[in-house]
């Protein structure tokens, strides 16, 4: 599996129009700030910005990459932070904190150009390790 303390690669993702808006759109998250510029400026916001459902998914693509195929996402428990606006770059890392058996929970950052993104811990196991 893997042991505390051990960095995971990280992964940068674009942050694009189309995956902010694909984003709400396949979650059913139809909350204009995360489609319309026009009226997320209205509401006080420079643009567009991501929601925490596709994050949510993008957390979960990086412990599965990972942590490979067999990977069971047990408890993801994050916080939002610094709004995903088109035209920039999430970076996820992530470290290992502790293992039992075949479970392990991870400390994961996302970080953009103006902040952590998203801070927390995600806790995943591997069936078939560590038993």
């Amino acid at each position: 599996m893997t042991s505390a303390g051990e960095e995971l690669p990280p992964l940068t993702i674009p942050i694009t129009r189309t995956l902010i808006v694909a984003g709400a759109v396949a979650s059913r998250d139809y909350q204009d700030v995360h489609h319309d510029s026009e009226l997320a400026k209205e509401r006080g916001s420079p643009d567009i910005f991501m929601n925490i459902l596709t994050t949510n998914g993008l957390v979960g693509r990086y412990i599965t990459d990972c942590f490979g195929e067999r990977a069971v996402l047990r408890k993801v428990a994050i916080r939002l932070g610094a709004p995903n606006y088109p035209g920039d770059t999430m970076v996820l890392s992530g470290t290992v904190t502790s293992v039992e058996g075949g479970t392990a929970e991870v400390w994961i950052v996302g970080a953009n150009s103006i902040g952590n993104h998203i801070t927390g811990t995600v806790t995943v196991t591997v069936p078939g390790e560590g038993s």
